[in-house]
Protein backbone atom coordinates (compact mmCIF):
# COMPACT_ATOMS: atom_id res chain seq x y z
CA UNK A 1 0.00 0.00 0.00
CA UNK A 2 2.76 2.38 1.42
CA UNK A 3 4.52 1.06 -2.18
CA UNK A 4 1.97 2.09 -4.40
CA UNK A 5 1.55 5.44 -2.92
CA UNK A 6 4.91 6.43 -3.35
CA UNK A 7 4.89 5.26 -6.75
CA UNK A 8 1.73 7.50 -7.71
CA UNK A 9 3.64 10.21 -5.67
CA UNK A 10 6.99 9.83 -7.86
CA UNK A 11 4.85 9.39 -11.04
CA UNK A 12 3.99 13.62 -10.80
CA UNK A 13 7.40 13.80 -11.63
CA UNK A 14 7.80 12.50 -14.51
CA UNK A 15 7.86 13.39 -17.70
CA UNK A 16 9.72 16.48 -17.31
CA UNK A 17 12.29 17.39 -20.39
CA UNK A 18 15.62 17.63 -18.97
CA UNK A 19 15.74 21.73 -19.30
CA UNK A 20 12.55 21.74 -16.70
CA UNK A 21 15.04 19.92 -14.28
CA UNK A 22 18.14 22.30 -14.74
CA UNK A 23 15.68 25.45 -14.73
CA UNK A 24 14.44 23.59 -11.31
CA UNK A 25 17.98 22.79 -10.19
CA UNK A 26 18.99 26.22 -10.58
CA UNK A 27 15.86 28.08 -9.16
CA UNK A 28 16.71 26.18 -6.23
CA UNK A 29 20.25 27.24 -5.75
CA UNK A 30 19.12 30.53 -6.49
CA UNK A 31 16.80 31.26 -3.72
CA UNK A 32 18.86 28.99 -1.32
CA UNK A 33 21.42 31.78 -1.83
CA UNK A 34 19.40 34.79 -1.19
CA UNK A 35 20.06 34.10 2.21
CA UNK A 36 21.09 37.59 3.13
CA UNK A 37 17.62 38.42 2.61
CA UNK A 38 16.24 37.14 6.24
CA UNK A 39 18.91 38.20 7.96
CA UNK A 40 18.65 41.53 6.21
CA UNK A 41 16.65 43.58 8.52
CA UNK A 42 19.05 42.00 11.52
CA UNK A 43 22.64 43.00 9.46
CA UNK A 44 20.93 46.61 8.89
CA UNK A 45 19.79 47.40 12.47
CA UNK A 46 23.11 45.43 15.11
CA UNK A 47 25.60 45.99 12.06
CA UNK A 48 25.23 48.81 10.73
CA UNK A 49 23.35 50.12 13.72
CA UNK A 50 20.13 52.13 11.85
CA UNK A 51 17.36 53.48 13.28
CA UNK A 52 14.01 50.98 12.57
CA UNK A 53 12.78 54.19 10.63
CA UNK A 54 15.52 53.82 8.03
CA UNK A 55 15.58 49.98 8.21
CA UNK A 56 12.07 50.34 6.92
CA UNK A 57 13.37 52.79 3.95
CA UNK A 58 16.21 50.72 2.70
CA UNK A 59 12.99 47.72 2.85
CA UNK A 60 10.59 50.11 0.89
CA UNK A 61 13.44 50.85 -1.93
CA UNK A 62 14.34 46.72 -1.54
CA UNK A 63 10.31 46.25 -2.57
CA UNK A 64 10.16 49.08 -5.43
CA UNK A 65 13.69 47.75 -6.95
CA UNK A 66 11.92 44.29 -7.29
CA UNK A 67 8.75 45.77 -8.80
CA UNK A 68 10.86 47.44 -11.79
CA UNK A 69 12.62 44.54 -12.13
CA UNK A 70 10.02 42.51 -12.61
CA UNK A 71 8.39 45.21 -14.80
CA UNK A 72 11.74 45.67 -17.01
CA UNK A 73 12.21 41.54 -17.06
CA UNK A 74 9.25 41.38 -18.70
CA UNK A 75 9.71 43.93 -21.27
CA UNK A 76 13.28 42.92 -21.99
CA UNK A 77 11.77 39.43 -22.47
CA UNK A 78 9.87 39.87 -25.54
CA UNK A 79 12.42 42.77 -27.45
CA UNK A 80 15.86 40.27 -26.90
CA UNK A 81 14.75 36.94 -25.84
CA UNK A 82 14.53 34.98 -21.77
CA UNK A 83 17.85 33.62 -22.01
CA UNK A 84 20.27 36.32 -22.42
CA UNK A 85 17.92 38.23 -19.53
CA UNK A 86 18.45 34.78 -17.30
CA UNK A 87 22.03 35.56 -18.01
CA UNK A 88 22.25 38.43 -17.58
CA UNK A 89 19.98 38.81 -14.50
CA UNK A 90 21.64 36.09 -11.89
CA UNK A 91 25.05 36.87 -13.32
CA UNK A 92 25.64 40.39 -12.30
CA UNK A 93 23.35 40.38 -9.33
CA UNK A 94 25.72 37.85 -7.81
CA UNK A 95 28.66 40.10 -8.39
CA UNK A 96 26.17 42.90 -6.96
CA UNK A 97 25.35 41.10 -4.13
CA UNK A 98 29.01 40.26 -3.28
CA UNK A 99 30.08 44.13 -3.25
CA UNK A 100 26.96 44.97 -1.45
CA UNK A 101 28.50 43.84 2.02
CA UNK A 102 31.25 47.50 1.11
CA UNK A 103 28.42 49.80 1.07
CA UNK A 104 27.50 51.07 4.18
CA UNK A 105 26.13 54.74 4.01
CA UNK A 106 22.21 55.50 4.42
CA UNK A 107 21.63 56.44 1.10
CA UNK A 108 24.25 54.22 -0.95
CA UNK A 109 22.11 51.01 0.74
CA UNK A 110 18.78 52.39 -0.15
CA UNK A 111 20.36 52.98 -3.83
CA UNK A 112 22.05 49.32 -3.53
CA UNK A 113 19.42 47.82 -2.59
CA UNK A 114 17.40 49.36 -5.11
CA UNK A 115 19.64 48.15 -8.29
CA UNK A 116 20.28 44.91 -6.70
CA UNK A 117 16.39 43.64 -6.82
CA UNK A 118 15.52 45.88 -10.08
CA UNK A 119 18.21 43.49 -11.84
CA UNK A 120 17.88 40.31 -9.33
CA UNK A 121 13.64 40.09 -10.05
CA UNK A 122 14.38 40.36 -14.05
CA UNK A 123 15.19 36.86 -13.62
CA UNK A 124 11.45 36.12 -12.52
CA UNK A 125 9.48 36.33 -16.03
CA UNK A 126 12.11 35.06 -17.41
CA UNK A 127 12.24 32.01 -16.16
CA UNK A 128 8.56 31.97 -15.95
CA UNK A 129 8.66 32.26 -20.50
CA UNK A 130 11.20 29.74 -20.45
CA UNK A 131 9.06 27.32 -19.07
CA UNK A 132 6.53 28.15 -21.69
CA UNK A 133 9.35 26.89 -24.28
CA UNK A 134 11.15 23.97 -22.70
CA UNK A 135 8.27 22.28 -20.84
CA UNK A 136 5.31 20.16 -22.61
CA UNK A 137 2.00 21.79 -22.99
CA UNK A 138 0.29 18.83 -21.19
CA UNK A 139 2.21 18.81 -17.92
CA UNK A 140 3.33 23.03 -17.74
CA UNK A 141 1.10 23.51 -15.15
CA UNK A 142 3.10 21.21 -12.94
CA UNK A 143 6.44 22.28 -14.05
CA UNK A 144 5.00 25.78 -13.30
CA UNK A 145 4.53 23.40 -9.60
CA UNK A 146 7.99 21.79 -9.87
CA UNK A 147 10.03 25.36 -9.82
CA UNK A 148 7.66 26.18 -6.63
CA UNK A 149 8.30 23.17 -4.85
CA UNK A 150 12.34 24.42 -5.61
CA UNK A 151 11.08 28.07 -4.37
CA UNK A 152 10.33 26.64 -1.14
CA UNK A 153 13.14 24.34 -0.82
CA UNK A 154 15.58 27.06 -1.44
CA UNK A 155 13.30 29.44 0.83
CA UNK A 156 13.73 26.37 3.71
CA UNK A 157 17.72 25.72 3.23
CA UNK A 158 18.74 29.07 2.54
CA UNK A 159 17.79 30.53 6.18
CA UNK A 160 19.38 27.38 7.84
CA UNK A 161 22.37 27.62 5.42
CA UNK A 162 22.92 31.03 6.29
CA UNK A 163 22.66 31.22 10.13
CA UNK A 164 25.41 28.89 9.59
CA UNK A 165 27.51 31.01 7.48
CA UNK A 166 27.04 33.82 10.00
CA UNK A 167 28.21 31.76 12.56
CA UNK A 168 31.20 30.55 11.28
CA UNK A 169 32.49 33.20 8.49
CA UNK A 170 30.47 36.66 9.93
CA UNK A 171 27.82 38.35 7.56
CA UNK A 172 31.17 39.43 4.75
CA UNK A 173 31.25 35.47 4.30
CA UNK A 174 27.23 35.47 3.73
CA UNK A 175 27.36 38.24 0.67
CA UNK A 176 30.24 36.25 -0.68
CA UNK A 177 28.18 32.58 -0.48
CA UNK A 178 24.78 34.17 -1.72
CA UNK A 179 26.45 36.19 -4.90
CA UNK A 180 28.81 33.37 -5.54
CA UNK A 181 25.41 30.86 -5.87
CA UNK A 182 24.15 33.14 -8.23
CA UNK A 183 26.82 33.08 -10.64
CA UNK A 184 27.10 29.26 -10.13
CA UNK A 185 23.73 28.41 -10.92
CA UNK A 186 23.68 30.33 -14.12
CA UNK A 187 27.11 28.92 -15.60
CA UNK A 188 25.59 25.36 -14.97
CA UNK A 189 22.10 26.91 -17.02
CA UNK A 190 24.33 28.29 -19.86
CA UNK A 191 26.81 24.68 -20.39
CA UNK A 192 23.31 23.04 -19.72
CA UNK A 193 20.81 24.45 -21.59
CA UNK A 194 20.96 26.26 -25.23
CA UNK A 195 19.16 29.07 -26.13
CA UNK A 196 15.48 28.03 -28.11
CA UNK A 197 13.18 30.36 -29.76
CA UNK A 198 10.12 27.77 -30.09
CA UNK A 199 6.83 29.72 -29.98
CA UNK A 200 5.03 28.58 -27.17
CA UNK A 201 1.86 26.66 -27.12
CA UNK A 202 -1.15 27.57 -24.60
CA UNK A 203 -1.75 25.47 -21.83
CA UNK A 204 -5.30 25.61 -21.76
CA UNK A 205 -7.61 26.76 -24.99
CA UNK A 206 -9.99 27.64 -22.58
CA UNK A 207 -8.52 30.63 -21.15
CA UNK A 208 -6.19 31.18 -24.34
CA UNK A 209 -6.04 34.40 -25.60
CA UNK A 210 -3.49 34.51 -28.75
CA UNK A 211 -4.56 37.64 -30.58
CA UNK A 212 -2.04 40.43 -30.50
CA UNK A 213 -3.40 43.31 -28.75
CA UNK A 214 -2.42 45.80 -26.09
CA UNK A 215 -2.02 44.39 -22.46
CA UNK A 216 -3.44 47.15 -21.21
CA UNK A 217 -6.92 46.49 -22.89
CA UNK A 218 -6.73 42.91 -21.43
CA UNK A 219 -9.82 43.30 -18.88
CA UNK A 220 -9.86 39.54 -17.47
CA UNK A 221 -5.96 39.68 -16.81
CA UNK A 222 -6.07 42.66 -15.23
CA UNK A 223 -9.16 41.06 -13.14
CA UNK A 224 -6.44 38.37 -12.45
CA UNK A 225 -3.76 40.33 -11.31
CA UNK A 226 -5.84 41.91 -9.34
CA UNK A 227 -7.03 38.43 -8.06
CA UNK A 228 -3.31 37.45 -7.98
CA UNK A 229 -2.08 40.60 -5.74
CA UNK A 230 -5.29 40.26 -2.95
CA UNK A 231 -4.39 36.47 -1.95
CA UNK A 232 -0.91 37.06 -2.48
CA UNK A 233 -1.36 40.02 0.22
CA UNK A 234 -3.47 38.15 2.67
CA UNK A 235 -1.76 34.98 2.80
CA UNK A 236 1.57 37.29 3.15
CA UNK A 237 0.60 37.27 6.64
CA UNK A 238 1.34 34.10 7.53
CA UNK A 239 5.20 35.55 7.49
CA UNK A 240 4.42 38.99 9.07
CA UNK A 241 1.39 39.35 11.37
CA UNK A 242 0.88 35.91 12.58
CA UNK A 243 4.17 35.01 13.94
CA UNK A 244 3.84 38.47 16.28
CA UNK A 245 0.28 36.74 17.00
CA UNK A 246 1.56 33.73 18.21
CA UNK A 247 3.79 35.52 20.60
CA UNK A 248 1.13 38.16 22.01
CA UNK A 249 -1.65 36.19 22.29
CA UNK A 250 -0.55 32.52 23.26
CA UNK A 251 3.31 32.85 24.14
CA UNK A 252 4.38 30.51 21.66
CA UNK A 253 8.33 31.14 21.22
CA UNK A 254 10.45 31.12 18.28
CA UNK A 255 10.92 27.85 17.66
CA UNK A 256 7.21 26.64 18.49
CA UNK A 257 6.35 28.96 15.69
CA UNK A 258 9.18 27.80 13.40
CA UNK A 259 7.70 24.52 13.53
CA UNK A 260 4.03 25.49 12.86
CA UNK A 261 5.61 27.29 10.19
CA UNK A 262 7.53 24.39 8.90
CA UNK A 263 3.62 22.78 8.78
CA UNK A 264 3.41 24.87 5.13
CA UNK A 265 6.55 23.66 3.80
CA UNK A 266 6.26 20.75 5.02
CA UNK A 267 2.48 20.50 3.20
CA UNK A 268 3.13 21.97 -0.06
CA UNK A 269 6.37 19.67 -0.46
CA UNK A 270 3.60 16.69 -0.34
CA UNK A 271 0.64 17.46 -1.70
CA UNK A 272 1.40 20.47 -4.27
CA UNK A 273 2.65 18.18 -6.95
CA UNK A 274 0.15 15.77 -6.64
CA UNK A 275 -2.91 17.76 -6.23
CA UNK A 276 -1.88 20.17 -9.70
CA UNK A 277 -1.01 16.78 -11.24
CA UNK A 278 -4.84 15.38 -10.13
CA UNK A 279 -6.68 18.43 -10.94
CA UNK A 280 -4.37 18.98 -14.51
CA UNK A 281 -5.62 15.22 -15.39
CA UNK A 282 -9.18 15.89 -14.55
CA UNK A 283 -8.89 19.16 -16.70
CA UNK A 284 -10.59 21.33 -13.94
CA UNK A 285 -11.29 24.91 -14.92
CA UNK A 286 -8.22 26.16 -13.43
CA UNK A 287 -10.39 29.80 -12.81
CA UNK A 288 -12.21 27.43 -10.52
CA UNK A 289 -9.22 26.02 -8.77
CA UNK A 290 -8.30 29.97 -7.95
CA UNK A 291 -11.47 30.25 -6.58
CA UNK A 292 -11.50 27.25 -4.13
CA UNK A 293 -8.10 28.56 -2.91
CA UNK A 294 -9.31 31.87 -2.41
CA UNK A 295 -12.09 29.67 0.03
CA UNK A 296 -9.15 28.39 2.40
CA UNK A 297 -7.20 31.60 2.08
CA UNK A 298 -10.10 33.56 3.47
CA UNK A 299 -11.71 30.68 5.78
CA UNK A 300 -7.70 30.39 7.36
CA UNK A 301 -8.51 34.17 8.88
CA UNK A 302 -12.08 33.81 10.06
CA UNK A 303 -10.77 30.70 12.23
CA UNK A 304 -8.22 32.74 14.14
CA UNK A 305 -10.99 35.07 15.35
CA UNK A 306 -12.08 31.84 17.37
CA UNK A 307 -9.14 32.50 19.63
CA UNK A 308 -9.87 30.41 22.74
CA UNK A 309 -8.09 27.45 21.47
CA UNK A 310 -4.41 27.40 19.92
CA UNK A 311 -5.25 24.07 17.63
CA UNK A 312 -6.56 27.07 15.46
CA UNK A 313 -3.26 27.96 14.79
CA UNK A 314 -2.55 24.59 13.24
CA UNK A 315 -5.74 24.59 11.39
CA UNK A 316 -5.30 28.57 10.19
CA UNK A 317 -1.52 27.20 8.84
CA UNK A 318 -3.47 24.06 7.03
CA UNK A 319 -6.10 26.36 4.93
CA UNK A 320 -3.60 28.96 3.95
CA UNK A 321 -1.38 26.00 2.36
CA UNK A 322 -3.89 24.81 0.84
CA UNK A 323 -5.07 28.06 0.03
CA UNK A 324 -1.68 28.83 -1.25
CA UNK A 325 -1.80 25.25 -3.52
CA UNK A 326 -4.76 25.53 -4.95
CA UNK A 327 -4.52 29.45 -5.91
CA UNK A 328 -0.57 30.11 -7.07
CA UNK A 329 0.22 27.32 -9.84
CA UNK A 330 -3.02 28.34 -11.61
CA UNK A 331 -2.48 32.37 -11.31
CA UNK A 332 0.98 31.48 -12.58
CA UNK A 333 -0.73 29.18 -15.20
CA UNK A 334 -3.54 31.27 -16.33
CA UNK A 335 -1.39 34.78 -16.58
CA UNK A 336 1.10 32.16 -18.74
CA UNK A 337 -1.98 31.38 -21.33
CA UNK A 338 -3.48 34.56 -21.75
CA UNK A 339 -0.35 36.25 -23.16
CA UNK A 340 -0.59 36.59 -26.82
CA UNK A 341 2.76 35.38 -28.71
CA UNK A 342 5.80 37.50 -28.47
CA UNK A 343 4.14 39.01 -25.08
CA UNK A 344 4.81 36.58 -22.74
CA UNK A 345 7.45 38.58 -21.13
CA UNK A 346 5.12 41.80 -21.05
CA UNK A 347 2.59 39.44 -19.27
CA UNK A 348 4.97 37.65 -16.40
CA UNK A 349 6.67 41.28 -15.50
CA UNK A 350 3.40 42.46 -14.53
CA UNK A 351 2.33 39.24 -12.82
CA UNK A 352 5.47 38.70 -10.96
CA UNK A 353 5.25 42.75 -9.83
CA UNK A 354 1.72 41.76 -8.23
CA UNK A 355 3.84 39.81 -5.57
CA UNK A 356 6.25 42.33 -5.29
CA UNK A 357 3.60 44.79 -4.81
CA UNK A 358 1.71 42.18 -2.45
CA UNK A 359 4.73 41.84 -0.29
CA UNK A 360 5.17 45.63 0.39
CA UNK A 361 1.56 46.01 1.06
CA UNK A 362 0.89 43.24 3.03
CA UNK A 363 2.81 43.76 6.09
CA UNK A 364 2.26 47.68 6.34
CA UNK A 365 -1.55 46.59 6.20
CA UNK A 366 -1.69 44.16 8.76
CA UNK A 367 0.19 46.20 11.33
CA UNK A 368 -1.17 49.27 10.92
CA UNK A 369 -4.61 47.48 11.61
CA UNK A 370 -3.16 46.09 14.42
CA UNK A 371 -1.66 48.71 15.77
CA UNK A 372 -4.92 51.07 15.85
CA UNK A 373 -7.65 48.18 16.29
CA UNK A 374 -5.82 45.17 17.27
CA UNK A 375 -5.75 41.39 15.89
CA UNK A 376 -9.56 40.52 15.55
CA UNK A 377 -9.81 43.48 13.01
CA UNK A 378 -7.13 42.50 10.96
CA UNK A 379 -7.82 38.62 10.84
CA UNK A 380 -11.88 40.06 9.57
CA UNK A 381 -10.24 42.00 7.37
CA UNK A 382 -7.97 39.80 5.66
CA UNK A 383 -10.67 37.35 5.42
CA UNK A 384 -13.01 39.78 3.92
CA UNK A 385 -10.08 40.16 1.20
CA UNK A 386 -10.15 36.59 0.57
CA UNK A 387 -14.10 36.72 0.32
CA UNK A 388 -13.32 39.97 -2.40
CA UNK A 389 -11.16 37.56 -4.31
CA UNK A 390 -14.02 35.21 -4.68
CA UNK A 391 -16.11 37.27 -6.02
CA UNK A 392 -13.61 38.09 -8.41
CA UNK A 393 -12.94 34.93 -9.38
CA UNK A 394 -16.47 34.07 -10.00
CA UNK A 395 -16.52 37.75 -12.20
CA UNK A 396 -13.38 36.44 -14.31
CA UNK A 397 -15.09 33.09 -14.96
CA UNK A 398 -17.89 35.16 -16.59
CA UNK A 399 -15.59 37.53 -18.35
CA UNK A 400 -13.64 34.95 -20.04
CA UNK A 401 -16.99 32.59 -20.75
CA UNK A 402 -18.24 35.94 -22.91
CA UNK A 403 -14.88 36.69 -24.26
CA UNK A 404 -15.26 33.11 -26.00
CA UNK A 405 -18.79 33.56 -27.72
CA UNK A 406 -17.37 37.04 -29.40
Amino acid sequence: MLKTAFGRYINNFKGFTHEVWILTLITFINRAGTMVLPFLSKYLKENLHFSYGEVGWIMVAFGLGSMLGSWLGGKLTDKIGFYKIMVFSLFTSGILFILLQYITTFWGLCFGMFIIMAISDMFRPAMYVSLSVYAKPENRVRALSLVRLAINLGFTAGPTLGGLIILGMGYQGLFWVDGSSCIIAILIFAFCIKEKKKTPVAIDGSVSKTEPTSIYKDKPFWMLLFISFITAMVFFQLFTTVPLYHNEKYGLTEFQTGVLLSINGLLVFLLEMPLVGFLERKKINKIKNIFYGSLCIAAGYYILLLDSWVGILTINIILLTFGEIFSFPFTNAVALNRAPKGQEGQYMGLYTMSFSLAHIASSKTGLEIIEYYGYAANWFVMGSLGLLAILCCIWLNKMIHTEQKQ
